[in-house]
């Protein structure tokens, strides 16, 4: 009955509005109580404090993951109150793909090329090249002549064109299907992330990074991460010598151009083109 009592005081005190899972992981790790997921489940509804769990519907259809770590990437962002009392940003996050680990997430004021480009960045540096690359169709990832309509791959963005000279195949996300895993990636973020920033008191931005980097991520991982299906070497690719270069430089063409990524020099050919070099290190 103590342990009842006090499991009860620590929710109502400490952990209010955390799911029986998040809280149950929190009494094993922190506070050394050894009562099982299924017990505190059920303590917790019978004193009131959480609801039961409304029956499930039928599943949507899913798409199949990728083999393999490093076959497919997948980034997005949310936006969302991440910090209690501070205007909402964005997070980005780029998992992999095969076993749904978060290789990369961190706060920006609002997401775009500079973004999505330091998160590469990262990754590309930690890991190696990715064989694809996958997003939704964002005007920072693609250039959509029609709302909703197709992509134009004639006419790739800045990211589009470091992705094609580093040889990683870039592909528009078109169903809620193709979207789902980020979303039910990002449901769990805005619900436990969230709580731990506060139960952490952190309040900036600077430190929300840190510690999603250092203290977050390797515990959301080893809870939420799977196996790839196959258990063969990953397929990372080793990037060479100008991932850097193609990830950390943005160019911006004020003609109508066809442009040809190299490791040195413009690149751009056609009738007066005017390149402009601008550093995405504002991030």
């Amino acid at each position: 009955m103590d342990d009842e009592a006090e499991i009860e005081r620590l929710y109502r005190t400490r952990y209010r509005g955390f799911t029986a899972r998040h809280f149950h992981e929190h009494l094993v790790r922190d506070h050394q109580y050894r009562w099982s997921y299924t017990w505190t489940k059920l303590l917790l509804q019978s004193k009131g404090l959480l609801e039961r769990a409304p029956r499930r519907g039928a599943h949507r259809r899913k798409r199949a993951r990728r083999p393999l770590p490093g076959m497919m990437l997948n980034q997005n962002g949310s936006r969302h109150e991440w910090l209690g009392g501070r205007e909402p940003m964005d997070l980005i996050v780029t998992m992999d793909d095969a076993t749904s680990q978060i290789y990369s997430a961190f706060l920006v004021a609002e997401e775009g090329t500079a973004s999505s480009l330091r998160a590469l960045l990262a990754v590309f540096g930690a890991h190696g090249l990715p064989l694809s690359f996958y997003t939704d169709r964002a005007s920072h990832y693609f250039h959509t002549p029609e709302a909703g309509g197709r992509v134009d791959r004639a006419n790739p963005t800045q990211l589009g064109r470091a992705l094609a000279h580093l040889g990683v195949e870039h592909i528009a996300a078109y169903s809620p299907e193709a979207r789902g895993r980020s979303e039910r990636m990002f449901q769990t973020l805005q619900d436990r992330l969230v709580k731990e920033l506060a139960l952490a008191s952190i309040t900036t931005v600077e430190a929300a990074n840190s510690f999603i980097r250092e203290v977050y991520l390797p515990r959301h991982n080893a809870r939420f991460a799977v196996k790839a299906e196959q258990d063969v070497p990953p397929s990372w690719r080793s990037p060479g010598s100008t991932w850097r270069r193609s990830c950390a430089c943005r160019k911006t063409v004020r003609s109508v151009t066809t442009i040809r990524w190299r490791s040195t020099g413009c690149g751009c050919k056609s009738r007066p083109a005017r390149c402009v070099r601008t550093s995405s290190r504002h991030a």
